[in-house]
């Protein structure tokens, strides 16, 4: 029996540590028992500790939680798990798991995935006495054993009811005691720690341990997963490939008819991660008095990242390609196609930004986004149909914020179609910002990566590290990409470079200037510096846009969709007119200012909108979907695709006589 378990551990022993001050919080923030003062030691399992966290939820301080074994006497609970071949966990499969003996089922009840933050069960025990010197005596910390993902059992909806049973004690053949049985379904992929799952009870705020299953390992850690494609320059003759394995070893990817290149190999470490105190940032900085979730509780080994380029193609061709080694081996030969050369006549695009990820079954996670499979989803199929050339992501790319294997289950997710077509991104505020890091908003949204996995996931063709602005072509369009986390003042190196790219762009090869970053200059969601639009941003950077013309400026960070007028200083330059086919056009031929559109809708939840709005705001819309776009020599057509039911909710286009 364990029903009567409601008691909080945590409030007893913050009771206990008030009366008995010589002992050290049960928190592992402090690196010593000296490093904070008494008052602050005495903050145990308190969401006060996590203010300059990023998205606090009972689940995502779990990590943070002081964990005891339940005060259980019942004999007969058991957790088993039914998942693939005795030589271990396939890269991707669904895993049973099944809780019996159960004497009196609660809806605080709960089931956690968890996986070692290090990269090996065998570390945890080397840093026992860290835990002990912080004063984390629970047999479990979860510093070290990280809970990825959860579920209640009352998600089993025979569970509270009872409806399935098994007798645990009979007398003269008559059953004098049955007990609940209750089953989830996990889907697990390859994330290359060993795996447990355990069961908890007094929900995620109090939780005590109840029964474990042991480690199970996946059955190659070294798998090469998760490969998706982006271009190096503006020719279409080349594609970069990235992938991520437990291999250290140099992989090939195999192309084409019988081409190769041997990979690129990249890591980073808890060292890498930001947490206020870092030795290698040249900043004159304050340190943060905990270490960032990246840097600590949130933490998981990355593996390795491979990086190579295939070379020798076509633009706007269809190949194949696979990828791996023999020792470690390869993955399925997948389709490809190369994006039209920058200057040729035509390209489709897609374009969206702060998707992020979701579980497909029914888990808690540490950051969830829930539109973004429909949106995956409905990508998935344009791209399959082959009348999509690339993919622009502008921004809060996985919503990982310090988690670090949250970037393995959004690569899953976005397979589908960054294997397949040219996944380009811009960075956000949830890739970059961290406190004192030397990004222009001091927020906590990174969750202390700082850009180090963003940019190691995605290698874009920036001039260095930590400058994540770039500029190319693909047929028609000129992109010009910036980061707006980054120092965008004039004379900043990014406003020069702005300034340069732009002034730069050839009009007969590359009709169609697009400028895209994360924050928007114009939204009709209100809010402060840090929330939606940056008056300073606008001030510093519109000027250049008006200057050189560009012809449509799209952005995200604001979660929904939103369609302007052609706007310069707030005001209303030049509106659409509707074609014979009722299509709002807006004709560049005689150019006003650029036509601005906020496309922030591709999974987190959703901006409404308020009564009162700009005048130079045309068209808002809150739902789940992403942009379409075709672009000719004389017309840029966007289509607004509402991705849970496929259809178009807003059209325009820009033409150019």
């Amino acid at each position: 029996m364990y029903s009567f378990i409601s008691f909080n551990f945590s409030s007893f022993f913050f009771t206990f540590f008030l009366l008995f001050g010589s002992l050290t919080a049960l928190s592992p923030t402090t690196s010593s028992p000296s490093s904070s003062s008494s008052s602050s030691q005495l903050i145990i399992d308190s969401t006060a500790e996590f203010q300059g966290y990023t998205a606090i939820s009972e689940f995502r301080l779990l990590n943070r939680r002081t964990l005891f074994q339940c005060i259980d006497p019942n004999p007969f609970l058991q957790v088993n798990i039914s998942a693939g071949s005795g030589s271990g966990l396939s890269d991707d499969e669904n895993v049973t798991v099944t809780v019996s003996g159960v004497l009196n089922p609660s809806h605080l009840d709960w089931v956690a995935m968890i996986s070692p933050s290090s990269s090996s069960v065998r570390d945890c025990p080397l840093n026992k006495g860290y835990y002990i010197g912080t004063g984390d005596i629970s047999e479990l910390p979860l510093l070290c054993h990280y809970p990825v993902k959860a579920q209640l059992l009352s998600n089993d909806p025979d569970y509270m009811g009872c409806k399935k049973q098994e007798c645990k004690r009979y007398r003269k053949g008559i059953c004098k005691l049955n007990a609940c049985v209750g089953s989830l379904t996990f889907h697990v992929i390859n994330i290359r720690t060993d795996i447990e799952f355990v069961f908890f009870t007094n929900g995620f705020d109090a939780p005590c341990i109840l029964k474990r299953t042991g480690t199970v390992s996946f059955a190659n850690p070294k798998s090469p997963l998760y490969g998706h494609l982006s271009n190096i320059d503006s020719k279409g003759e080349s594609m970069r490939l990235t992938w991520a394995s437990g291999d250290q070893q140099p992989q090939q990817v195999q192309y084409g008819n019988g081409q190769s290149q041997t990979s690129q190999v990249a890591t980073f470490t808890k060292n890498d991660m930001w947490s206020g105190t870092n030795k290698n940032r040249t900043h004159h900085l304050v340190a943060t008095p905990l270490k960032s979730p990246a840097a600590d509780f949130g933490w998981h080994d990355p593996g390795y990242i491979h990086s190579a380029v295939m070379t020798g193609l076509q633009p706007s061709t269809s190949y194949s390609y696979r990828y791996g080694s023999d020792s470690v081996g390869w993955s399925d030969k997948i389709q490809f196609r190369t994006p039209p050369a920058g200057g040729s006549p035509e390209l489709k695009f897609i374009a969206f930004g702060d998707m992020g990820k979701a579980p497909r079954d029914g888990s808690a996670e540490h950051y969830i986004q829930k539109g973004s499979i429909s949106v995956v989803d409905a990508m998935a199929e344009e791209v399959a149909s082959g009348n999509i050339d690339s993919i622009f992501h502008i921004g809060d790319i996985s919503y990982a914020t310090g988690f670090l294997v949250e970037w393995d289950f959004f690569l899953h997710q976005i397979m589908p179609v960054a294997s397949h077509i040219s996944y380009m991104t811009a960075i956000g505020n949830h890739e970059r910002d961290y406190i004192n890091s030397g990004s222009v908003y001091i927020t906590p949204d990174s969750g202390g990566e700082c850009g180090v996995a963003y940019e190691t996931y995605f290698p874009m063709p920036t001039s260095a590290k930590d400058k994540p602005w770039y500029s190319i072509e693909q047929g028609p369009v000129h992109f010009t990409v910036i980061s707006t986390e980054h120092n965008w003042s004039p004379n900043s190196e990014q406003y020069l470079w702005m300034e340069k790219d732009l002034a730069s762009v050839d009009r007969s090869r590359t009709p169609w200037l697009i400028f895209t970053g994360h924050r928007p200059m114009y939204s009709s969601i209100p809010g402060g510096l840090t929330q939606s639009v940056d008056p300073r941003f606008v001030a510093a950077v519109e000027p250049l846009l008006i200057n050189n013309k560009v012809d449509l400026a799209m952005f995200g960070h604001v979660h929904n969709y939103e369609r302007m007028c052609a706007v310069y200083q707030n005001e209303c330059k030049g509106k659409p007119t509707k074609d014979t086919n009722g299509t709002e056009t807006y004709d560049n031929s005689n150019y006003n200012a650029p036509v601005h559109v906020i496309i922030g809708m591709a999974g987190f939840a959703l901006d409404k909108f308020p009564l009162k709005v700009g005048s130079w705001s045309l068209v808002r819309i809150s739902q789940f979907g992403y942009t379409r776009f075709h672009a000719t020599k004389e017309e840029l057509k966007v289509e607004f695709v509402n991705s849970e039911k496929r259809t178009v909710e807003d059209s325009f286009r820009i033409i150019k006589s």
